[in-house]
Parts: C-alpha cells; sequence; structure tokens
C-alpha cells in the first residue's frame, strides 16, 4: 500500500510540475518579474539570452559578447547590411521650460570650447542631435560630468521646449543632481507613481495555489486569464520603484522627468539602415482637430 501511494504522489507532482504547466503565461511573468528583482531586463532581453553571454552591470542585465565563436555574422551585417543595437539601458533625463530659461542654466555646464553647445542652431531646431561634454556649474575646466548626446523637441506654438539628454547610466546620478540643483528642483513634482495592481509576493502565491490545483487549474485558467492583472516593473536599473522620477522648479518653471526606460533608444550600423527604418516606419495620417 505505501508503494502504492508513493507511485500515486510521484505522478501527482509530474502532473502539476510539467512543462506546459510551468510554461503557461501566468507564470513565466511572475517568474520573470522575480529574476529582475535585482536587475532589469531590456525588451530584447529573452532574444540575447538565447544567443549571447549575458553580464549583469549598472542595474541591468545585458548582452556581452554572442555564443557563438565566429563574429562574421555581425562583421557582414555592419558592412554589407544592417545591424541593430539595444541602447535602452542608457538614461535618459527630459527637461521641459521655457527655452531661454533652458539655454540659460545649460551654458553653466558646457563650453564652446569643447565643440558642440545645447544653443548650436542646427541641434536647437531639432533636426540633428549633437554631443558635448558636461562639467558641474560654472567649473569648466575642473569637474567634469562625462559626455552625453542631445537632442531638441522641434519647435511647436507653445513657449515651451522639451529637450532629451542621454548619458551612460554610469554618470546619471551626477549629472541629474546637477542639473536639479542649477534649476532649483528641490521638490519632486506631483505625479502619481504607478502602482502595480498586484505585489509580486501575492502574485506568486497564487500561481503556486493555481498550481497545487491539478486538474482544476486548467478550467479557472481557462475563464479567469483574462482577468489576471500583469505586474509591470517599475523604474529601472539605476532608480527604486519608490523613489520620484520628476522634479519641478517654482522658480523657474522646468520640469526635469526621469525617462530611462519609458523611451528606448535602438542604434542602427551598416549601409542598408536607412532602406530598413524606411520600411518599418510608415508615416501617420495628419489628423487635424
Amino acid at each position: 500500500n505505501q508503494a502504492e501511494k508513493s507511485v500515486h504522489q510521484k505522478k501527482e507532482q509530474s502532473k502539476t510540475k510539467c512543462r506546459k504547466a510551468r510554461r503557461r503565461h501566468i507564470n513565466l511573468v511572475a517568474e520573470f518579474n522575480r529574476r529582475q528583482r535585482k536587475n532589469i531586463w531590456l525588451e530584447t532581453h529573452i532574444w540575447h539570452a538565447k544567443r549571447f553571454h549575458m553580464i549583469k552591470k549598472w542595474g541591468y542585465c545585458l548582452a556581452d559578447r554572442p555564443t557563438e565563436k565566429s563574429y562574421r555574422a555581425c562583421y557582414r551585417a555592419m558592412t554589407k547590411h544592417c545591424l541593430l543595437q539595444d541602447l535602452s539601458y542608457y538614461c535618459c533625463l527630459e527637461l521641459k521650460g521655457k527655452e531661454n530659461e533652458l539655454l540659460k542654466q545649460l551654458a553653466r555646464i558646457c563650453s564652446p570650447d569643447t565643440g558642440l553647445t545645447f544653443d548650436t542652431d542646427f541641434c536647437l531646431s531639432g533636426r540633428f542631435e549633437g554631443s558635448l561634454d558636461l562639467y558641474r556649474a560654472d567649473r569648466y575646466p575642473e569637474d567634469l560630468l562625462g559626455p552625453v548626446t542631445f537632442i531638441w523637441k522641434p519647435r511647436d506654438v507653445s513657449e515651451n521646449r522639451q529637450l532629451w539628454i542621454w548619458m551612460h547610466p554610469a554618470l546619471k546620478q551626477d549629472i541629474l543632481s546637477e542639473l536639479k540643483e542649477i534649476f532649483q528642483c528641490s521638490e519632486p513634482e506631483e505625479i502619481c507613481i504607478p502602482e502595480p495592481s498586484r505585489t509580486l509576493i501575492e502574485e506568486e502565491k497564487k500561481t503556486d495555489t493555481a498550481v497545487s490545483l491539478g486538474k482544476k487549474r486548467k478550467k479557472e485558467d481557462k475563464d479567469g486569464e483574462k482577468d489576471v492583472p500583469v505586474k509591470k516593473i517599475i523604474g529601472d536599473g539605476t532608480r527604486d520603484p519608490l523613489q520620484p522620477y520628476a522634479w519641478a522648479s517654482p522658480a523657474t518653471g522646468v520640469v526635469i522627468r526621469d525617462q530611462t526606460m519609458e523611451i528606448l533608444r535602438y542604434r542602427l550600423i551598416g549601409p542598408l539602415s536607412h532602406s530598413v527604418l524606411a520600411e518599418t516606419l510608415k508615416a501617420a495620417a495628419l489628423q487635424t482637430v
């Protein structure tokens, strides 16, 4: 009898732990979210994880080198076709305010002696991206913060302008604190931080309960699968989910917003890059209100 019971228990365990059950959508989401507690995944993580050796740096899980011993495929794509790189781990800070006020304070952290500045004509129009080195306010040529790239949103009817500054995650905290200081953004803007509809612990408990139900789980999941909310990973590798991500200045009227992992960034290299973009992106029809 005892032998029959042990065989019966093993059969039940094998049913609940079969690969199909473990790889159901709700189980995968809970597992993926659990694995991102310390290091955030990029949106292309699954694709890269199957083909690259991954490393954990700057709060992200990034692709380091391909598992293939030959690099000819990447070289061939760069020289003859198109190679895409995911640079979404780069941090993006958005500045919004009056153009004169933005340029007045930004001039303190850069110098025309190094090349381009934020008020260069073809960059200020929003047609081209610029790059420069940032320094602490009024400290050039000392106290270098690091290199950044930037792009302005083209002018519209409004007086306000938007500026996006991209930087390496290792430089983000220093540059962000310097921007908050020169624009006097000491208090966080009153923006509601989106909370997940269910905590990860509760989600894992319900997942375990569903697995323990065995055959009944399938019927319940088919009806309730659409009602199961998916936990959203909030924050990024350089910011805790509960920390503020936007700051406003009552004195200057400038708003600084952390758009890291909200605005994704990809780099296309190769002679067919423009052809790929032209085939991928379709211009939307203009709608007038």
